[in-house]
């Protein structure tokens, strides 16, 4: 794969492949950063919290969201990322209604969870049964 920079070609590695496991969860918890900035903003102008601690903690758990969406490739990563959903509920102890949010954002994960592997299980089987597949799917 080749590429021109400025007038000079440049060569770089194929890209990994993601698998769709990876891609979903990844995704899942990106939204949940998103989430976490707009949750927040809303303890902060509820009074929930002192600004200084809705904001840092808020951006602490903002940046862990989103570490932690690059690391789904390992499998310690996707331990980290269930424990972060863990700590997503706990911030219904400073906004209850975060307990229902939180729900749903955890059902967003297992789902991710549970079809990323089917995906990727399915991708396997499918490669093994046509070892020809696999190298016309990367050229392209």
């Amino acid at each position: 794969m080749s590429n021109e920079i400025g007038g000079r070609a440049t060569s770089r590695p194929p890209r990994r492949e993601r698998s769709a496991s990876e891609s979903l969860l990844s995704i899942a918890l990106a939204l949940e950063a998103i989430l976490v900035f707009f949750v927040a903003l809303t303890a902060f102008g509820l009074r929930a919290l002192e600004p200084l601690p809705a904001f840092l903690g808020g951006a602490a758990l903002i940046v862990a969201l989103i570490v932690v969406a690059r690391l789904v490739r390992y499998p310690w990563g996707v331990g980290l990322g269930w424990a972060l959903q863990g700590v997503l509920l706990a911030t219904g102890i400073l906004l209850p209604i975060m307990f229902v949010i939180a729900a749903g954002f955890i059902a967003i994960w297992v789902f991710c969870f549970i079809k990323g592997r089917q995906l990727d299980a399915a991708k396997a089987a499918y490669l093994a049964a046509n070892p020809s597949a696999s190298t016309s799917t990367k050229e392209s």
